[in-house]
Order: C-alpha cells, then structure tokens, then sequence
C-alpha cells in the first residue's frame, strides 16, 4: 500500500499529514485557512487521493508560514508513499477549465524538483488569503515531493477561478503520474534505473 505520515514540528507551526496514494479522494483537512483547506479538498478529491491535514500555525502573524509548512508536509508523505517509484508512469498532464480560466500543468515524478510558475493574479488576495502565497505552497509541495512541475493558467479573470483550476489540475496530474503502468510495474520508469540525482 501507497501510504504514508508525516509530522512537521517547528517554532511556527504543527503539521500532521497522511496521504495514500492509492486511494478514492477521501479527505480530513484543517489548517486554519479556509481557503486553502478548500483547494486542499480539490487536491484530494480530483487526485483520487486520500488526505489527512491537521495544521496549527501562527496565523496571527500572516498565513505563509502554515502555508508553506502544509505544503512542505504534503509533499514529503507523498514521496514517501510513492517509495522508489518503481512502476509509475512518472509523468502526467492536464488541463483545467474553471469558467472564463484555463490553466495546464505538466509533470514530471522525477525526484528532481523544479517549479516553473506562469500564473497572474488580477488582485492580492482571495478571500483573507494572499495571492502570493499559491506559488510558495506549489514551490514546497514541488520541492519536497520531488516533482519537476510546469504550471501555467493560460488565461482567466476570477481569482478564485484560478488558483482552483491550478490545483485541479495539479490533482489530474498527480493522478494520471502516479498510476502503476501495468505494462512496466516491476521497473523504475528511467534508463538509468533510479529517478533522481
């Protein structure tokens, strides 16, 4: 089985995430913001992955550091889920509609991080939150999940409209990359036999 916890204890914050790769999208989220508990929810609904986040963060300063912390967590327990990788189709890509916005995102389950980010925001904030803040939780969930991923939202008005079709489609990314590959399930999807380094 595909699963994996994770804590995450530091002077500003407390983090306790499971996450099964394998499961039907079942999810348990509370980090404070309401926002982003909503696009966790996305995450793990359209992933098809089963999601635990339990976050107590110093919200009275500002959101970025539980923001942050959440997606650093995330991604080590899937990494950890996903093991050696052996038999993933490794990449994937979608695209997300969301109304009047269009974003793409595309792949790679590498264990090499990298974040490319090509998405506007018309105003600073959605709801209480930052804006700013969507590309520092990809940049952690990308680092620490070891994933080289290209996000861009090709166009789009509604703030709202386009961080939600991000992680939506993050989520059919994620589903379709980390699919076992019944053709190849017994191998590290890689010439060089072990993906990263």
């Amino acid at each position: 089985m595909r699963k994996a916890s994770v804590e995450r204890n530091t002077s500003e914050t407390k983090i306790r995430v499971s996450v099964d790769v394998d499961g039907t999208g079942e999810y348990n989220i509370a980090t404070g913001i309401g926002f982003l508990d909503h696009m966790l929810e996305q995450l793990s609904r359209h992933g098809l992955l089963d999601i635990e986040v339990e976050a107590k963060g110093d919200l009275h300063i500002d959101f970025h550091h539980t923001t942050e912390d959440v997606g650093i967590a995330l991604g080590q327990a899937v990494s950890q889920a996903l093991g050696d990788r052996k038999g993933i189709v490794r990449y994937g890509t979608a695209y997300a509609p969301m109304d009047e916005t269009l974003t793409r995102v595309a792949l790679d389950a590498s264990n090499r991080p990298h974040l490319v980010w090509h998405v506007e925001f018309k105003r600073d904030k959605v709801g209480d939150m930052d804006t700013e803040l969507f590309k520092e939780w990809f940049q952690a969930f990308a680092q620490a999940a070891g994933l080289t991923l290209h996000v861009e939202t090709l166009y789009g008005e509604n703030n709202h409209h386009i961080v939600e079709s991000c992680f939506k489609a993050l989520a059919r990314s994620l589903r379709q990359a980390f699919e076992i590959d019944p053709r190849k399930a017994d191998a590290v999807p890689s010439t060089k036999g072990v993906l990263g380094g």
